[in-house]
């Protein structure tokens, strides 16, 4: 804690330079001197304040499951830390290399919906109406700062246990931008919640947002389904406490994903590297060596979705050293009986929507 205080009052001049440019820009757009661009079509915008780890792709999947089968769907991320440039259409056979890891999975996952990416939104959206026509509502992926595009439907995420409404400017704290930018959501969702939260933490939770009369909030959590085999899908495995897991990760924030597992598995051993962290071929010898370390005949590599496009360009290797992988699959749940209330209102959304 004394620490991030240091750290905190040490980068404040920074944070405040960098609060105030960020300032003139959303003054900018506000005062229309920037345009931001709108469309004849839905947009949702999903995103957050802070830098990661708030569950942008479980809770876009959750929006894909919704509706796609009522109404034709596209999604359109910038494809993070990818090799390539500009405008693309992600294809079942792309590489995260080429698309990002979130897009590949958008797109392996639901392969009837359009899945793209490109650095400029405003440019984006027309190609797909363009190229897709039929494109009936796009859902933008991580655009909460990118006001190059005025979405009809914000949702802004923020993390039980690490709100936005305690944390601070980059670089001192993980905010993009000044607290008060929560203004521009019309729904907020305080994602990865405990199981059992109760109505008191809720109520605490609505009073330290302060949310305006306009906006609605929702509580939600990860449910995790059985392990599924990295290289046959198929194959399922249940974790029981004989079992020791290497859990390979290159997200955000692992707390929650730890506090599920430890209950369940006898040990965990970690392997973590930055957010969206391309593995190379050092990486996948170092995780081979660490695992063929564990004297427990009982073992397994686990990682996440996202993780597993990453991994994919490795899976000869893997393979080739009898390193069984498996993956964890998440998807959200809503709390207090509130599911219902939240896709309905995205409903309403759409079908009150006017050009």
């Amino acid at each position: 804690m004394f620490r991030k205080i240091v750290i905190r009052i040490l980068f404040s001049p920074l944070s405040l330079v960098y609060g105030i440019i960020i300032s003139l820009v959303n003054f900018f757009y506000d005062i229309g001197l920037l345009k931001a661009s709108s469309f004849n079509i839905p947009v949702i915008g999903v995103g957050n304040l802070s830098i990661g780890g708030a569950g942008k792709t479980p809770h876009i999947e959750y929006l894909i499951a919704l509706l796609k089968d009522y109404v034709n769907v596209a999604t359109l991320s910038r494809g993070y830390k990818r090799q390539t440039q500009g405008f693309r259409i992600v294809q079942t056979n792309d590489t995260a290399l080429n698309v990002g890891d979130e897009p590949l999975q958008y797109r392996r996952k639901y392969s009837d919906i359009v899945v793209a990416v490109g650095e400029s939104r405003a440019y984006a959206i027309p190609k797909i109406i363009q190229q897709f026509p039929q494109t009936q509502t796009i859902l933008l992926d991580d655009a909460f700062q990118h006001r190059s595009v005025k979405p009809g439907l914000n949702i802004l995420l923020t993390a039980y246990g690490a709100m936005f409404t305690s944390d601070y400017l980059l670089p001192s704290g993980r905010l993009r931008e000044w607290r008060s930018g929560y203004r521009r959501a019309n729904i907020i969702i305080v994602t990865k919640c405990p199981v059992d939260i109760t109505e008191t933490e809720k109520n605490k939770i609505i009073a330290q947002v302060n949310p305006m009369n306009y906006q609605m909030i929702f509580f939600s959590s990860y449910e995790y389904d059985y392990p599924y085999d990295f290289y046959h899908s198929s194959a399922r495995i249940s974790l029981d406490e004989d079992l020791n897991v290497v859990l390979l990760s290159a997200i955000a924030n692992t707390d929650y994903l730890l506090e599920y597992l430890y209950p369940l598995v006898k040990e965990i051993h970690e392997i973590e590297f930055e957010d969206h962290h391309n593995f190379d071929r050092y990486d996948i010898e170092r995780i081979i060596k660490v695992f063929q370390n564990i004297t427990n005949k009982r073992k397994i590599i686990l990682t996440t979705e996202k993780d597993a496009m990453r991994l994919e360009i490795h899976s000869e290797i893997l393979q080739k050293n009898n390193i069984p992988l498996y993956i964890l699959p998440a998807k959200v749940k809503f709390h207090f009986n509130e599911g219902a209330v939240f896709d309905g209102t995205i409903r309403k959304f759409l079908l009150n929507f006017e050009v």
